[in-house]
């Protein structure tokens, strides 16, 4: 499969094709053309970037599990992939938590509006982001979308 095919399936541009090839994500064969030709080896990878990009991981920490991936199974390489996951593990965590009392604070506010109780809760409703703002600062999320 060509770029164009390739990036029309899964919904991305071709520069980030290239981009995702420039930084050793992408490894397609080139034919004698100079055409390169994408197979099923590049639709698993690509498909594990647009998920971890999806959970939060940026381009570094995929080109890393990536990287790991494609070394023999050791001790040590099992100690830093584990690490690693927590890390992440804890991440998500704290955006579920963040997008859980988000999700309670919009239903409140929802309620209020509902109830034509929206202008006497205004600060109720300051207070909910205030709140949300500061769990942010304190680590509540762990970086901004």
């Amino acid at each position: 499969m060509r770029i164009k095919e390739f990036a029309q399936k899964f919904h991305v541009s071709t520069d980030s094709i290239r981009y995702y090839e420039k930084m050793g994500l992408l490894k397609p064969t080139r034919m004698e053309n100079g055409y390169r030709q994408y197979d099923k080896k590049c639709e698993e990878t690509l498909q594990f970037v647009l998920v971890l990009k999806r959970l939060g991981f940026t381009l570094q920490e995929i080109e890393s599990l990536l990287q790991l991936q494609e070394k023999p199974v050791s001790s040590e390489c099992n100690i830093v992939s584990n690490a690693f996951m927590q890390q992440k593990i804890h991440e998500i965590s704290q955006h579920i938590l963040f997008y859980q009392q988000a999700y309670q604070a919009l239903t409140q506010v929802q309620q209020l509006m509902n109830e034509n109780k929206y202008e006497e809760n205004k600060e109720v409703i300051q207070q909910l982001i205030t709140d949300m703002y500061a769990d942010i600062q304190n680590g509540g999320m762990a970086h901004e979308e």
